[in-house]
């Protein structure tokens, strides 16, 4: 029986991972989450693992005392999360939304757990490091994103160094088609109303601004070791093809499947076998697939994502530390949605210089990000 390690079980991804680790009869020996504790206490009660972890010390101490007719284990705090991260278990499945994720990741891989990792920010801003690590410990890093697993699924047989180029898909948000003068005004509620997915609040927005996409082509330069330039963005509103591969002779291979987040999740637990079936795929119902250009005028954070990438170092965990702490911003009603690109672009200008940088270095310059974010905003 395959025990898995569950990090961000609380939250949309983790949910559904429990899911799949319903269907699939696994043993999940640890769970973390933020804060909700009130959820992640219902998870441990029916899992029972061996230890549960929670970001927020004072909650933990809560929910130490709701579990005392247990023996499960209560951790807190970023230490809990990485012991629990390094725990017994055959797989850790991260799924914390942003940088907080970066230092369990690494844990795990040193405990030499596989990883299947949703949480994108661990190879956005650590991904050289990551991967150093990975290779140092013989440990497979797995993707849950549904654009990179199909890129990895579609992948499966192809011969080493036949990959041409990345077709990324996007579904292009709630915001498809608006130009800036649209969105001078836009609520939250509307920027929460994601045409085709369920996801957690921090994600919807960044696919609304398109630095979702952004992330992921940083994400996927270090999963598939390729360059920025062999990476195409396509909107493709459908969401039916997940994305796909061109290889040397031209051939293209691609993933399709209904947008459920339930597959890619189980494919990265059950590699290289296949799992159940959760939803059919009807063609004749999906009729129709479209694919695009994306907007990068009006939606600036991929472009500034590519450039990110590009001038490498400490600079793609600038964006993404400016970006978190913007979006932030933007859902507690501090900030319009436009001025989510125009304090990415202003943390990006003033990035430091790191070619060759280390952990601390990447959280020194996440801090730098949204301090400039923070004095903004006031």
């Amino acid at each position: 029986m395959k025990k898995l390690i569950l990090l961000g079980s609380t939250g949309s991804i983790g949910t559904q991972a429990l899911e799949v680790a319903r269907a699939q009869g696994y043993q999940v020996t640890g769970l973390a989450a933020g804060s909700n504790i009130t959820l992640l206490e219902q998870q441990a009660r029916e899992f029972k693992p061996v230890a549960v972890a929670v970001f927020n010390e004072t909650a933990a101490q809560q929910l130490k005392i709701s579990l005392a007719d247990t023996d499960i284990k209560v951790l807190s705090g970023e230490v809990g999360v990485c012991e629990l991260a390094a725990m017994e278990g055959d797989t850790v499945l991260n799924a914390i939304v942003g940088i907080a994720g970066l230092k369990p990741t690494l844990a795990a891989i040193r405990a030499k757990k596989t990883i299947a990792l949703a949480n994108k920010e661990t190879l956005v801003t650590g991904g050289d490091i990551v991967k150093r690590e990975a290779a140092k410990n013989g440990v497979s890093i797995l993707p849950v994103d549904s654009e990179h697993s199909a890129i990895f699924q579609s992948l499966q047989g192809a011969p080493k160094g036949s990959l041409k180029r990345i077709l990324l898909t996007a579904s292009g948000g709630p915001f498809y088609g608006k130009k800036r003068e649209d969105l001078e005004n836009v609520t939250v509620e509307a920027a929460l109303k994601h045409p085709n997915w369920s996801m957690g609040a921090k994600i919807t927005i960044d696919s609304a601004t398109l630095m979702n996409k952004g992330l992921e082509v940083i994400e996927a330069v270090h999963l598939f070791d390729v360059l920025p330039e062999q990476i195409e963005v396509l909107v493709h509103r459908q969401s039916i093809l997940h994305s796909g591969v061109e290889l040397s002779d031209g051939a293209v291979l691609a993933q399709l499947g209904t947008p459920d987040m339930r597959v890619p999740i189980q494919y990265a637990l059950t590699y290289p076998q296949r799992g159940v079936c959760f939803e059919h795929l009807d063609l004749f119902k999906a009729a129709t697939l479209t694919f695009e250009k994306p907007d990068t005028e009006t939606f600036r954070c991929l472009p500034l994502c590519m450039e990110a990438i590009s001038r490498g170092g400490v600079c793609p965990a600038v964006v993404n530390g400016a970006n978190e702490a913007a979006v932030a911003g933007f859902l507690a009603g501090k900030i319009r949605f436009l001025q989510i690109a125009d304090l990415v672009q202003a943390a990006l200008e003033k990035a430091p210089n790191i070619p060759q940088f280390t952990v601390e270095d990447i959280f020194a310059a996440d801090a730098q990000a949204r301090a400039l974010v923070a004095e903004s905003i006031r």
